[in-house]
C-alpha cells in the first residue's frame, strides 16, 4: 500500500458532503429556474430534494445505531438538519412561484444568487471538516457574510414591494412576492445556522 493513500473518510462525514452537494445543486437549479422559469428546472430542484432527503435518512438511520460519532451526535444532527431545511425552502419557493404564477423579478434572482453562492460556501466547509478545520471554518465565515448580504437584498425587495399598489391587481401581486421573498429569507436563516455549526465543530476540534 502506497504511503500517499489517503485515509477513509468518515461515514458520517461522506452523508454531510453528499447532502451538502445536493443542496448545492439544488440551489444552481432554483437559480437557472428563475432566469429561465423552465418547468423542467422546477422539477430538477423537486428531484434534487428527493434525493437529499433519502441521504439525511441512512445518515439519522446510521447515526442512531452508532455509538462513537467523529464530531458531537449533537452537531452531526444540527448540521444535517439545517443543510436540509436551505434546501427544502428552495423547493418551496419553486412550488409556490409556479402554484402563485410569479414570475422572477431582479430582487429574487439576486437572492438566490447569493443563496447559491452560500450554499457553495457550506459545501466547501464540510468537505474540508476533517482534514482542515481552519479552512472550513474560513468557508462557513464567507458564507454568514453573503448571509448578511442576501439579507441586505431582501429588505431592499420589501421596501420596494410597498411603493408598488396602486389598485387590488398590484396589492394582489405585492403579497405573491412577499411569500416568496420570505421563503429566500428563511433559507438563508438556515445557511447562516449551518453556518454557525461548522465554526462550532471547529472549535470543538481545535
Amino acid at each position: 500500500m502506497s504511503i500517499f493513500t489517503r485515509k477513509r473518510t468518515n461515514r458520517f462525514i461522506e452523508l454531510l458532503i453528499k447532502q451538502s452537494e445536493f443542496t448545492e445543486e439544488g440551489m444552481k437549479a432554483l437559480l437557472q429556474f428563475v432566469k429561465d422559469s423552465d418547468q423542467a428546472l422546477a422539477q430538477r430542484v423537486s428531484e434534487i430534494e428527493t434525493q437529499a432527503d433519502e441521504v439525511r435518512r441512512i445518515l439519522i438511520d446510521e447515526l442512531n445505531r452508532t455509538f462513537v460519532t467523529p464530531i458531537d451526535r449533537e452537531d452531526i444532527f444540527a448540521l444535517s438538519m439545517t443543510v436540509d431545511d436551505i434546501l427544502d425552502y428552495a423547493y418551496t419557493t419553486v412550488e409556490e412561484m409556479s402554484l402563485l404564477h410569479v414570475k422572477p423579478n431582479a430582487y429574487i434572482e439576486r437572492m438566490v444568487s447569493l443563496l447559491t453562492d452560500a450554499a457553495r460556501e457550506i459545501h466547501m466547509g464540510v468537505m474540508r471538516l476533517e482534514d482542515h478545520p481552519n479552512v472550513a471554518n474560513d468557508h462557513a465565515v464567507r458564507a454568514k457574510a453573503l448571509e448578511n448580504r442576501m439579507e441586505s437584498v431582501y429588505r431592499e425587495a420589501i421596501a420596494a414591494l410597498f411603493q408598488m399598489p396602486h389598485d387590488i391587481e398590484q396589492v394582489v401581486e405585492m403579497l405573491k412576492l412577499r411569500e416568496i421573498y420570505r421563503h429566500l429569507s428563511n433559507a438563508a436563516d438556515r445557511g447562516d445556522a449551518a453556518a454557525n455549526v461548522i465554526g462550532d465543530i471547529v472549535v470543538k476540534k481545535m
